[in-house]
Formats: structure tokens, sequence, C-alpha cells
């Protein structure tokens, strides 16, 4: 990085599990982080001058990207002069929409650039899930698309999921957050063995309704016996809010993550009705409310030389 030339990394937010792909499934959204480095001559070794929507609530200090950014660093050989940060995010934190995921992708790519070299995006998947510890975020924030990715002694193994263009996604959150902790908090040290059995059977339906848009096989692949059902009274509403998008045509509906959002998949032509039941679902026992139609977002996390502005369409 020269003096005069600040570099900037896009990165989407992401949903997983829906249902029964457990630590396993995340699609990449277009909803995303947006972050922007530019060199000092001296100072502290991070300044956060800017934050901009969600990114108002990062932490200033040891935050999730600045962490991946300094491992990063170190991993590939990269010199971290002084740095402002600009921060500009419309992912809400702690609602499992894959906020820190994409925040932990976001300073990897970043230091991969800084330090001018081709390290394979299996090498930053490796050192992301170290950071994250669980891959099914921080997969489809740096490849984009539908993902499924599995830890192994050699390292993480990363598929690409074909998703039918005829599929719409609704998502809807609170104010309310969950944190990741608490979440898996509420899980079961153990199941039942015919839970276990029941889970491969659904999620082998809903990858082949993911590819073929085929509505029985996404409503058959969306049920999960492992963490949905411990999760959902942590959240006021949402088993109605999901109840009622299915009432409004949606195919699947589920948590997004570990929640506070949810997620449903339906028919263009019903997609609208989806996202306000699962609007007015939450808003029975929540105070606020946010609520909307999203799309896939094909691409991962990218860099390019210039400002935040550079980043807009």
């Amino acid at each position: 990085m020269s003096q005069t030339s600040p570099l900037a990394v896009r990165v989407p937010a992401s949903t997983s599990n829906l249902g029964p792909g457990f630590d396993l499934l995340g699609l990449a959204l277009a909803l995303y982080v947006d972050v922007e480095l530019a060199p000092r001559s001296t100072g502290e070794p991070f300044e956060l001058i800017e934050t901009l929507g969600e990114a108002r609530e990062w932490p200033r200090n040891g935050n999730l990207f600045t962490t991946a950014l300094v491992r990063g660093a170190e991993r590939f050989g990269a010199h971290l002069p002084p740095l402002e940060l600009r921060v500009r995010s419309n992912v809400p934190l702690e609602r499992g929409l894959g906020s820190s995921g994409a925040a932990v992708v976001a300073g990897l790519v970043l230091a991969r650039a800084l330090a001018q070299n081709e390290r394979e995006d299996r090498e930053l998947l490796d050192l992301a899930f170290e950071l994250e510890g669980h891959p099914d975020n921080v997969t489809p924030a740096l490849l984009g698309g539908c993902t499924l990715s599995l830890p192994t002694p050699r390292g993480i193994v990363a598929i690409r999921q074909a998703v039918h263009a005829s599929i719409r996604i609704a998502v809807a959150w609170p104010d309310a957050r969950l944190s990741t902790r608490e979440a898996r908090a509420a899980l079961p040290k153990h199941v039942q063995f015919s839970d276990a059995v029941e889970n491969p059977r659904r999620l082998a339906c809903l990858l082949e309704g993911l590819r073929t848009g085929d509505a029985t096989l996404l409503e058959l692949g969306g049920e999960d016996r492992l963490h949905v059902q411990h999760r959902l009274p942590l959240i006021p509403g949402a088993a109605r809010a999901l109840d009622a998008a299915r009432d409004a045509g949606a195919w699947l509906a589920t948590l997004s993550g570990s929640g506070t959002a949810l997620i449903a998949l339906g028919p263009e032509a019903h997609i609208r009705a989806i996202v306000e039941a699962l609007r007015d679902g939450l808003a029975t026992a929540q105070d606020a409310v946010h609520a909307q139609e999203i799309a896939l977002e094909p691409r991962g996390a990218y860099v390019v030389r210039g400002t935040l502005k550079a980043l807009e369409p």
C-alpha cells in the first residue's frame, strides 16, 4: 500500500443453516460490510475515524475486523502501517445474519491484499474458521452464493450449491439481539438417535429443493430436529411469524443462523406477502421489526483500490 492509495473491501452478509444445514450451509445475502483502509504517517496502529449505518455499533477497539487484519498480516507477511479505518455496514449485529463472519473475512481479505501475494481462498477460510469458530457464515462471505463447508484435518472443504433462479428470499429481524454464545447455550448436550437420523434426510431434500426450486422438497427440507426448536423460545413472536410466513405462501421458513432474524424462501408471486407476514408476526411481541425481500449475492468478498465510494454501484 502506497502512502496515497487507500484500499476498500466489500463483504456480503450471510444466513446459515436453513434448518437442517446446521453449522454447514450458508447463503450470501445482498447486505454488506464495507471497510476502507488509508495509511497514515504516524499514530496508533488503527484509528476508526468514521462509522456508518450498523457499523456505529462496532467496538472501537479490539473488534473482529482488526483482530482478523492483524492475524492475516502476520500469516501472509504483510506490513501494517498506522491506518485510518472507515466502516459502512447495513448488516445488523447479533441477529444471525453473519455480521461477525463478514468482519473476519473483511480483515483477512484486506491483509491478503496488503501482502500482495496470491494466497488461496482455502487458506483464508482455514484462518477465518480459527477466528470465527464455525465455517457456515465465513464461507459464503468469502466465496458468495450458497456454500457447504466441512472442517477437516487438512483444512476447510467448501462446496458450491446451486440455487434455482425462481427462489425468492425474505428476511425479518427485531431490534432485540441474540449472541451466538447465548443461542448455543440453549442447545441440548445430547439428542435423540431418531433426530440425528432425521436431519440428514431433511438436508438431502433441502439441497435438491434449492437446486431445482421444487416447493415440496423445500418444505420437507426446511424441518430441523437439532437446534430450531430449542432457539425459537428465545425470540418472542418468532414461532408465530414463521407460521404466518408459511400461511402466506413460503415454502420454507426458519431461523436465520441462530436468530433473532428469520428467513423464508418462496415464489415471486407471494414474496411481498411473506415479508409482511414475517414482519407482522414478530411485531406482535417485539417493539421494532425490520423486514424486506433480499437477493442472494453471487459474488463474495472483493477489494478495490480506492475509497468507500469506489464500492458504490
